[in-house]
């Protein structure tokens, strides 16, 4: 291609021609920090995937997502995926679907029968991970990457844990859990079911292992003291959702209240929707803005018929009665009792007012501490006693398969180097890329792509997934919505708008570099780079 104002510089031309010398300033390549990598708990390479998703290569594309976590499928469907919230592109119109095209890539993958390459060599070491949930899979998935043996040991029957006894199956389907479940497995990673760890420190010793990480999840559901008739069924949410993984399912009614404001409550109600109950009905003390069940969760619960009753408490529960108090909220938004009671008819309560975790295994673990119900770790996920880490439910955290998860590969990493004598010290965070340094012109609109939903009449009545994926062409559409916020993506505008022949181009996946003999300093590359990927820096004086 011919570019105007471009000057050639054979041996013959002078040295007066080149131009470097008029510049105050000179533009420099930059990789900025992606508001979505930063916001990812797992800690995705969000926009790396995405641009070999976009190009159709949906393989490397999984490849380079399972580098940080093994489970994509599951995570597109579970994550609430906070990396959408901070998109910059929800700010021109609506946020890339990066969990849609996660899950399709995830899928992709279980139907291809893609599997992770195994470890180059063997270290030696053995290392313990008590608890087959998202964090302790995620934790085997990466020390065994790493050459490590390792054994999980799992207290409960299945694998999956809280992603197995905790999601119900519209919103997890089991097939995709254990079909990513097994491929960790297949990495040569040793799974013991049924095998609860008594005290951790002689199961250390007895298996000869180097290191453990715990990852015991929070099974143990929060009791509130209700005065309750002999006759009155009260049972808790974490109690009912584990048993729909059995052959016998609970007997609820036809008229369910759940008492909560969580996720747990809403899968809760929504399940007792489909085992029949006519009504389901959440009791939740405060209001819907201080619900901290997520509000598309809360949507999908009213679409199905789910009552809520906000502002109130149950101070009573009676055979097929409860009683029930209207609050109010204080000036400052506090739920405070009215005296107002009025009577409400029920089968069956099912409380949903949190979960704790088993800590019987760390009693008499000298140095380690536990407080207000979790283990207390360092900056490394080490607890007080060396060689044991913690991650997931067991430490102080939001409590998300995605925090879990990205618990286990920093768990991991910081073990690794444990067992090498060494430590891990990340890498430093690039400069977070912002929607002021990039140029939006360059993007045309193009709203984000709705996923299919299951119709609400059988959503009322099945366990079948309610949320549907994309597909191939959707994906494609999804993921080149991506802004490539801070990185250069090889649009060639910087080679295209130079005046001066400044701009060399280095090959495909090569990016560009700058002649700065001839480059003025101009910024006119700056301005017109689509991604904020170059900066103009002051010329040393």
């Amino acid at each position: 291609m011919k570019r105007p104002f471009a000057i050639s510089l054979d041996v013959g031309t002078s040295l007066a021609n080149l131009t470097g010398s008029w510049r105050t300033s000179r533009p420099v390549y930059v990789d900025r920090l992606p508001p979505c990598n930063n916001a990812c708990p797992a800690g995705e390479n969000i926009q790396s995937w995405l641009y070999h998703a976009e190009s159709g290569d949906y393989e490397t594309a999984w490849r380079t997502l399972s580098i940080d976590n093994p489970m994509p499928a599951v995570m597109g469907r579970v994550c609430y995926h906070p990396c959408e919230n901070v998109c910059s592109r929800s700010q021109l119109d609506e946020a890339v679907g990066i969990n849609s095209v996660e899950r399709f890539l995830g899928d992709v993958a279980i139907r291809n029968g893609w599997r992770f390459a195994p470890p180059q060599a063997d270290t030696g070491k053995r290392v313990l991970v008590v608890g087959a949930g998202p964090s302790g899979l995620s934790a085997a998935y990466h020390l065994r990457r790493k050459g490590h043996a390792v054994e999980i040991r799992e207290a409960g029957p299945f694998t999956g844990g809280m992603m197995r006894f905790g999601i119900p199956k519209y919103r997890l389907p089991r097939d995709v859990l254990e079909a990513e479940i097994n491929r960790i497995i297949d990495l040569g990673v040793v799974m013991k079911l049924n095998t609860k760890i008594d005290h951790v420190v002689d199961s250390m010793q007895a298996g000869r292992f180097d290191a453990a990480f715990l990852a015991v999840g929070a099974h143990i559901g929060k009791r509130a003291y209700i005065p309750a008739g002999s006759a009155a069924k009260v049972l808790d949410a974490v109690a009912l959702l584990r048993s729909m993984e059995g052959e016998d399912k609970p007997l609820l009614g036809r008229r369910v209240v759940v008492y909560g404001g969580g996720n747990t409550a809403i899968d809760a109600a929504r399940t007792a929707r489909r085992l029949g109950a006519t009504e389901a009905i959440i009791i939740y003390r405060r209001t819907r803005d201080r619900m901290p069940a997520h509000d598309f969760e809360v949507e999908e619960a009213l679409q199905e018929g789910i009552m809520m009753k906000w502002l109130s408490t149950i101070k009573r529960m009676d055979e097929g009665v409860l009683t029930v108090e209207k609050m109010q909220l204080d000036e400052k938004g506090f739920p405070q009792p009215t005296g107002e009671f009025e009577m409400l008819e029920t089968d069956s309560l099912v409380l949903a007012l949190g979960q704790d975790v088993d800590m019987s295994l760390l009693d008499g673990v000298p140095g380690l501490k536990i407080k207000d119900g979790v283990v207390q770790v360092d900056s490394n996920m080490m607890t007080g006693y060396a060689g044991i880490f913690a991650g997931g439910d067991m430490v102080p955290s939001e409590r998300t398969v995605t925090v879990a998860v990205g618990h286990g590969k920093k768990a991991a990493r910081h073990i690794d180097a444990w067992l090498r004598g060494a430590i891990y010290t990340p890498s430093e965070k690039h400069e977070l890329a912002s929607i002021e340094k990039l140029n939006t012109w360059y993007y045309a609109d193009a709203p984000k792509t709705v996923r299919p939903m299951l119709e609400v009449a059988r959503r009322q009545s099945t366990f079948e997934e309610v949320q549907g994926g994309l597909d191939e062409t959707n994906a494609l559409y999804e993921a080149r919505r991506c802004l490539s916020c801070g990185n250069c993506f090889e649009c060639d505008n910087c080679y295209g708008v130079c005046p001066d022949n400044a701009v060399i181009k280095l090959g495909p996946g090569q990016r560009f570099r700058f002649n700065y003999d001839y480059c003025k300093g101009c910024g006119v590359c700056a301005q017109e780079c689509p991604c904020g990927a170059i900066a103009m820096v002051s010329e040393e004086i």
